[in-house]
């Protein structure tokens, strides 16, 4: 039986071209009508297998990209973007307005520290590349900026070829958001990276009123954060630290968990819980994220008093010479600096400085992805490979996991009863192998969903 064109359904797929398998790289191709979306355009970060992929090209052409639409601002979902424009990208890129405030800090500050770490690599020869080359450049990055459209939450933006979609609140960081997309009659969820239920800063996730199809995050997919009271560990941690005249390195991200940190510390000097002795932030971008508290009151529970005693709780290291000035003081004292997970940055010069000496503390805090310098530390590791040479670690190394922005797997799964959605099949993305499989496990044993674990480059009919 012969059935009219129009009749048709029009086909529907996703590709999943990063976050399958891991917590890095997210992007997701929607395919609709002839038209191609991506959501997310993060950078692949960790073992070295992962990282290659940044210089592999897509398995399409950039330039058929119609447009691309943003979960949140940190790397592993952004960081991607000046690389597809300088490929070709020439369509559109939909975020919320902060999550662009904090991409025009987050891009071009990852440009210039790529420049940075080839321009060091080549003058110490240690490259087997010659000459080392950035992915991208702070210049790249800036231009990139320009293909930016700020949406606002809620609102239903209409794309070519049937498709739309609209922001939903998410936690995570500041602006950071699900996109709930329609292509014709179908509805698909990126949940992105979801918030904690009860996160000190952020509000909950928003309640999802509808998804024939769901992409859902596993960060702690088969994880629980731990019950003990954050500010009571990171006062003996402190209190420990500064009684033997140590120096504490929190490496942080510099967007949400150094906000974090620093409210933390404002509340337990407050209350007089920690000696009054130097904190410092060494993180330009982390400082600017830090202002956007401010612009942004109506996305978190701090009133504009909490974010001046918040942004206010640490002296700020802005130029590179008092980055390398901050290496020559002794302790007690204390230094948050990115990036997070040992990846880069100028708390890698804090940790060559400072590791060997066993007054002084490393502070993780939160989730380390596998193959990264943090997720080395965190298994015991007695030495760190930085800049081409080992650093002896001796200093106490301590692990906040209950600071951690993403929601652990009870938190998950509670949010979803909230939700009452009943999706056609879930696609579990954005963790480890087995957190991601424990998750999928768990959506199958409490709702009965056809839920799957996507493998990397596999592209899935939404039939």
């Amino acid at each position: 039986m012969h059935i009219p064109a129009m009749l048709c359904p029009m086909a529907t797929s996703i590709t999943f071209l990063g976050g399958a398998g891991t917590v890095t790289g997210s992007k997701y191709l929607v395919e609709h009508d002839g038209k191609k979306i991506l959501v997310d355009c993060g950078l692949f970060q960790g073992l070295k297998t992962l990282r290659v992929r940044n210089w592999n090209p897509l398995p399409l052409k950039v330039s058929e990209i119609d447009a691309v639409i943003l979960t949140h601002a940190h790397v592993d979902h952004s960081g991607y973007i000046p690389r597809l424009v300088k490929d070709g990208f020439k369509g559109r890129i939909y975020a919320t307005a902060a999550t662009f405030d904090l991409c025009k800090i987050l891009l071009p500050d990852s440009g210039y520290l790529m420049e940075e770490e080839a321009e060091y690599l080549n003058k110490r020869q240690r490259t087997k590349h010659t000459p080392a080359l950035p992915l991208f450049t702070q210049e790249e990055a800036e231009t990139s900026l320009q293909f930016f459209e700020p949406v606002a939450f809620n609102d239903r933006i209409n794309l070519p070829g049937g498709i739309s979609f609209e922001f939903a609140y998410a936690g995570h960081i500041l602006g950071a958001a699900q996109v709930i997309m329609k292509c014709g009659s179908k509805q698909i969820a990126f949940t992105g990276d979801i918030g904690r239920m009860e996160d000190p800063l952020l509000l909950p996730p928003a309640k999802l009123t509808g998804a024939d199809y769901l992409v859902i995050e596993s960060t702690y997919g088969n994880r629980l954060h731990e019950a003990t009271d954050l500010a009571d560990t990171l006062e003996k941690i402190i209190c420990d630290t500064h009684a033997r005249g140590g120096v504490i390195i929190i490496p942080a991200f510099a967007v949400g968990r150094a906000q974090t940190l620093m409210y933390f510390l404002a509340e337990l000097k407050k209350a007089g819980r920690i000696p009054d002795f130097p904190m410092y932030l060494n993180s330009p971008m982390a400082e600017s994220a830090s202002d956007l508290l401010g612009k942004y009151l109506q996305l978190h529970r701090l009133n504009k008093a909490d974010c001046d005693a918040t942004c206010g709780v640490v002296k700020y290291i802005r130029t590179p010479e008092q980055s390398r000035w901050l290496n020559e003081q002794k302790g007690p004292m204390l230094i948050i600096s990115a990036s997070g997970m040992l990846t880069g940055g100028r708390v890698l010069h804090h940790i060559k400085a400072f590791a060997g000496d066993a007054r002084n503390a490393i502070l993780l805090t939160g989730f380390q992805a596998a193959g990264t310098r943090g997720e080395a530390l965190q298994r015991g590791a007695t030495e760190l490979k930085i800049h081409g040479e080992y650093t002896a670690v001796r200093a106490q190394v301590h692990v906040l996991e209950n600071i951690s922005a993403h929601a652990d797997y009870s938190e998950i799964l509670q949010w979803l009863e909230q939700c009452n959605i009943g999706p056609r099949r879930a696609f579990v993305t954005h963790g480890e192998p087995v957190a991601s499989d424990e998750l999928r496990r768990r959506l199958i044993d409490k709702f009965g969903w056809h839920a799957m674990v996507p493998d990397h480059g596999q592209r899935v009919e939404l039939t």
